[in-house]
């Protein structure tokens, strides 16, 4: 059934789904293109971190870890270099002679006319005649030894912390991903390729965890490497300090430019990855359509169009990201050299300690490192925010009209439907339905059927509340469906659909899937209903034969006796067959046309059918037209009144003749 716009109005998701993609290009060079635009990498950032306050608890924790551990980082070289002091002082004070003062051996340096001897010699704490002292070197090599130890022990209990906060954050995004599908309205999957969305659930959080892994650590420890860092230099010489914090505004400019560059390619790779896993997902799903049709050709262009779009999308991601090390490489060494010629030249003039120098040294080379990382973790935290724009905007999307269940329905159901002056249009400016009004009794068969695209499915998807309604309402046994709970409209109704649907578990599971709590015999009451039992005790191991939607256990028709046998085991005061045996054999069909007709009882029955001798029995048949009831009456009425029931009767018995022929 085609509605406006080429789709399938009011099919069931998988097909929904599966139209769409196809309708909008799906073997074609722009299948699945997403048009939306991606909000600022800013307010999603914020976004996402505000997703880990109900961890604030740990992440305290975690930061006051890391607090400690960078500090003690941060105090070891100040450390190490005494020990180089103690080492440097021991050795050219055992070269000099015994006896004399420091301030003796200065003097006589500068009346000899060695200048920078004495000016070395003046910033050296040494006792002349006095090698090294290897009892105080020890006691200071011990301290840099507990000193690097705990900050190894705290980053341990940062890292195992953080890894909980991550995980835990993400399993709750997994968890209000999960439910949000849930509360999306049907008309949300009309315009979402399959394969894309699945790309959002599944490529995107994963992204966004493993961001989240590499770069929270890396970023708190960086920035608090930075602090302490910068404080320790400053207490050493703050003219070098100056000199290495000339770089950093340059090397964050240059930095920050080429992010803002990558920043929007990663956006433009991850909506790639989920466009080309949407034209994967639907060449695999109907490789056999595919192949009938010859289309392996157009399938393998349209994946190397989408290929080559992802290819350069992510080859100038991560081109542009990549030159961000670099960079920042190329001034933290100019730094380095810098300052290693200026401290030479304080040592030598006795300003500085070689000690202080050397623990200089590093602090600048630890300085530009977290820098450096910063500048290395963009890419990565670019990667990640893309992903959670794109998981957000799917948390953003319209859901369903919230419920408003003021009202139960009748403990003791009778089946009784009203349509009272309903409209319906799943585009504003293309009218479906106009002003319908119909009355099905308790336990009347109503068929329904008409040409493609006449509103058929879309009449029972109504009375489901997969749409809501633009005018008019809809009752069941006098009450409102609006004011009921969805849950408990739809457990009262049964549903046979001409797409068959079954999920990965055994026949039995699959028949009890709408009753779970139905015993051994009623299953199989049920499966002998439907004539499943028929294939069921061939198979190697009968009810427990493990099945799926796309696996080749069992045919076509035989999934479609087990949707069915899904139905008898239900037992519904309102039942919904579209298309119901359209799969099976028409000996199987007669005898399911009598099993159905024993279910159909005394509850009320909703027949959507093409093959019109499938429902000469109906207690009333109903002729769709443009959305519009043009005619309704019993088989035999119809065909008297010679309209368009009877034109259509005739053309399909007509033209089945006439093929015998």
């Amino acid at each position: 059934m085609t509605g406006p716009g080429g789709r399938r109005p009011g099919s069931s998701p998988k097909t929904l789904q599966r139209t769409e993609r196809i309708g909008r290009g799906g073997f074609g060079p722009h299948a699945g293109m997403v048009g939306q635009k991606a909000q600022s990498f800013g307010p999603s950032l914020r976004r996402l971190v505000g997703r880990l306050r109900p961890e604030r608890g740990k992440v305290s924790v975690v930061f006051l870890a890391a607090l400690a551990a960078v500090g003690l980082s941060a105090v070891g070289p100040r450390v190490l270099g005494h020990a180089t002091d103690l080492l440097f002082a021991g050795v050219i004070g055992a070269r000099m002679p015994a006896g004399i003062t420091k301030a003796q051996a200065i003097a006589a340096a500068r009346a000899s006319g060695q200048g920078k001897i004495a000016d070395l010699l003046s910033g050296i704490d040494l006792v002349p005649g006095r090698g090294v002292d290897f009892t105080a070197l020890g006691h200071v090599l011990l301290i840099v030894l507990a000193i690097y130890v705990a900050s190894s022990l705290l980053q341990f209990l940062q890292g195992y912390l953080l890894n909980d906060v991550v995980q835990a954050t993400v399993y709750r995004m997994r968890e209000q991903v999960e439910d949000k599908l849930h509360r999306l309205p049907l008309s949300y999957f009309d315009h979402q390729p399959r394969g894309e969305l699945l790309s959002r659930v599944t490529n995107d959080i994963d992204n966004i965890s493993q961001s989240l892994q590499q770069t929270m650590s890396q970023l708190l420890t960086a920035l608090l490497t930075v602090l302490f860092v910068l404080a320790m230099m400053l207490s050493i010489s703050p003219v070098l300090a100056l000199v290495a914090l000339v770089t950093i505004p340059v090397t964050m400019v240059v930095a920050g430019l080429v992010m803002r560059r990558s920043g929007t390619q990663f956006i433009a790779q991850w909506r790639r990855t989920g466009t080309l896993n949407a034209q994967v997902e639907e060449a695999y799903t109907g490789h056999t359509l595919v192949k009938v049709f010859g289309r392996q050709r157009a399938v393998q262009e349209t994946f190397e169009i989408e290929n080559e779009a992802l290819y350069h999308a992510s080859y100038r991601a991560q081109f542009l990201s990549g030159l961000i090390m670099p960079i920042t490489m190329f001034f933290g060494n100019l730094n380095y050299a810098v300052i290693a010629v200026l401290g030479g030249l304080k040592v030598a003039s006795g300003t500085i300690s070689l000690g202080d120098v050397q623990a200089f040294i590093q602090y600048s080379r630890r300085f530009t490192q977290p820098v450096t990382q910063l500048a290395s973790m963009a890419n990565l935290l670019q990667s990640g925010v893309a992903s959670a724009e794109r998981v957000f905007e799917l948390l953003d999307a319209e859901e369903e009209i919230p419920e408003d269940a003021r009202t139960e329905l009748p403990a003791t159901p009778r089946g009784e439907v009203r349509f009272e002056h309903i409209s319906f249009r799943y585009d504003e400016d293309r009218p479906l339905i106009e002003d319908l009004s119909l009355l099905a009794r308790p336990g009347q068969t109503v068929a329904i059927v008409g040409p493609t695209g006449a509103g058929k499915t879309t009449l029972v998807n109504l009375i489901m509340r997969f749409y809501e309604l633009d005018g008019g309402r809809i009752t069941l046994d006098g009450v409102d469906i609006t004011e009921v709970a969805r849950d408990d409209l739809r457990s009262r109704i049964g549903m046979v659909l001409q797409d068959t649907w079954l999920f990965r578990g055994s026949i039995r599971d699959n028949i009890a899937y709408g009753r779970p709590d139905a015993s051994e015999e009623e299953i199989v009451a049920a499966a002998r209903a439907a004539f499943v039992d028929r294939f069921a005790h061939i198979l190697p191991d009968g009810y427990d034969t493990v099945i799926d939607d796309e696996g080749g256990t069992v045919s076509a028709g035989e999934k479609q006796l087990i949707t069915i046998a899904r139905a008898f085991l239900a037992d519904p005061p309102l039942l919904v067959l579209d298309e119901a045996t359209s799969s099976v054999d028409t000996r199987t069909e007669l005898l399911l046309q009598q099993a159905m007709s024993a279910l159909r009882g005394n509850r009320t029955s909703f027949v959507i059918a093409h093959r019109l001798s499938t429902i000469r029995n109906a207690d009333v048949i109903l002729v769709m037209e443009g959305g519009a009831i043009v005619e309704q009456g019993t088989h035999d009425e119809l065909i008297a009144r010679g309209g368009a029931y009877a034109a259509l009767y005739q053309a399909q018995f007509r033209g089945a003749a006439t093929v015998a022929a």
